[in-house]
């Protein structure tokens, strides 16, 4: 019998939720290590934001490196106490770089300090209340007619996350047109929905473009630091394929990340074709569901008890 191999897949921003990641912080030496790490590199006590409501977890430049220490925190405490070891990796838009510091491929210290950074231009990208985003959510969904329906206004598709949810992104003006224009692509008897998101900035658009050099010059710093042979087991989400083992690809795909479409239905489909299990780690579960469109079964791990659950009693 052949080996069998399994993925770990990160969500991203909007998942934080004060208390994340706290009872394996309480209970795993390995987690709790990740949380004294993640302060001593960013200069603030990371424990502290996730754990006891501060508001600035909601903030972009705060959200980012809170998110990716308490996946990576969960990780390896799911590592020391179960010996949990997946083969391959994904996540969602922030959730890319959880991923690549699972695979190894960036450094934790690293990692936290670039997505500090990531979420600082982010939100200066566009001014606060200009732009927005929201889900379009059918049964099936023609990803082309949804382009060709906000062609003409200063919008993008930002996420296509599964068979029947995609994102689009822009000015936060156009937003009623182009709910009107999507929704008349659909028949009156089909509950198709437009879902506005609680965002603060365009993310995933063409407003994201200006801080493209910016960011590529943080990448560039840790060059040297990036294992792009690792990177090979991680999903791209502007590729919708596995990094190549290439350093400046790499960090072609995660600059390019920021105003193109994250194309996670793809990264599913080719994390499903090389996998037998897959598990959701964070703060909560939003890529469950998205699996089940594809008919993939993925099994989400948001506390210590869910992780006792699924690996005490298998």
């Amino acid at each position: 019998m052949g080996k069998t191999f399994i993925a770990a897949v990160f969500p991203g921003q909007g998942t934080q939720r004060v208390g994340m990641g706290k009872d394996f912080y309480d209970n795993i030496p390995a987690s709790r290590e990740v949380f004294e790490e993640a302060s001593d590199a960013l200069g603030w006590d990371m424990a502290k934001m996730c754990f006891e409501g501060d508001d600035r977890i909601d903030l972009t430049e705060y959200a980012q490196p809170c998110i990716l220490a308490t996946e990576i925190a969960m990780l390896r405490g799911l590592r020391e106490r179960y010996g949990f070891a997946p083969d391959f990796f994904g996540g969602h838009s922030l959730g890319e770089y959880s991923a690549l510091t699972a695979a190894g491929a960036l450094p934790f210290t690293d990692a936290l300090k670039i997505v500090h950074n990531r979420g600082k231009l982010m939100q200066v990208a566009s001014p606060e209340g200009v732009g927005g985003m929201a889900a379009v959510i059918a049964d099936t969904i023609d990803v082309e007619k949804i382009k060709e329906s906000i062609a003409d206004f200063p919008m993008d598709v930002a996420n296509i996350n599964s068979v029947d949810q995609v994102v689009i992104s822009g000015q936060k003006a156009f937003m009623e047109v182009a709910e009107k224009n999507i929704l008349g692509l659909f028949e009156k008897d089909e509950s198709a929905r437009f879902v506005p998101l609680n965002v603060s900035a365009p993310f995933h658009s063409r407003f994201m473009s200006d801080i493209k050099d910016a960011f590529k010059d943080i990448l560039y710093d840790v060059k040297n630091r990036i294992r792009p042979e690792k990177a090979a087991t991680v999903t791209s989400n502007f590729s919708g394929k596995f990094h190549e083992e290439d350093c400046d690809k790499v960090i072609h795909n995660l600059v390019s990340q920021l105003s193109g479409t994250v194309q996670w239905r793809d990264n599913m489909k080719i994390l499903s074709d090389k996998v037998t299990g897959i598990y959701e780690i964070g703060p909560n579960k939003p890529l469950r569901k998205f699996f089940s469109t594809i008919g993939v079964k993925c099994k989400s791990i948001v506390t210590l008890s869910n992780a006792k659950n699924e690996f005490e009693s298998a």
